[in-house]
């Protein structure tokens, strides 16, 4: 092997290609999508507000009240923490998604488990799903993360 002698102000062989530069949106997303993704990013953030309610407005409909100012509060945060989503709030977009996967997780386990014994427990196990693919469906969904985009940058925050 030769050695190439390299002039000090040189460090490697490629010094000269320039970086890349960044256009005026770094979003991998197309802002032409943004106005088709309001309906999707609706109907996502609604189905998580149904698919993490369902149990307590079930039980409320057999009349069972056991710990209803709980369940009533948990509401209220749940749709507290989608309606920031829905404002364009990064953090709780952040949440949102890291909350459905690991419920969607545990909740799929658990209905995995109850599955063995008992039919029920496939349907706990489909909710679990539901949530993980609700909650995929915030990160990988073109048209909901160029809504969420525009969300975003209207509201002068930083982007995920």
């Amino acid at each position: 092997m030769t050695p190439v002698l390299v002039r000090p102000g040189r460090l490697c062989w490629n010094a000269g290609v320039s970086l890349p530069t960044r256009g005026p949106d770094p979003s991998p997303f197309d802002p032409a999508l943004a106005g088709a993704g309001r309906t999707p990013t609706l109907a996502v953030l609604a189905g998580l507000f149904m698919l993490a309610t369902t149990p307590f407005f079930g039980h409320l409909l057999q009349g069972s009240t056991d710990n209803l100012a709980r369940n009533v509060l948990y509401a209220c945060a749940t749709a507290v923490l989608l309606g920031q989503v829905w404002r364009g709030s990064v953090w709780a977009w952040r949440l949102t998604v890291g909350f459905s996967v690991c419920a969607g997780l545990l909740v799929f386990v658990a209905g995995m488990l109850a599955g063995v014994s008992n039919w029920q427990g496939w349907i706990v196990s489909l909710a679990g799903v539901g949530f993980l693919l609700l909650g995929m469906c915030l990160v990988a969904v073109p048209s909901i993360r160029a809504f969420l985009d525009t969300r975003w940058a209207a509201r002068g925050g930083r982007r995920a």
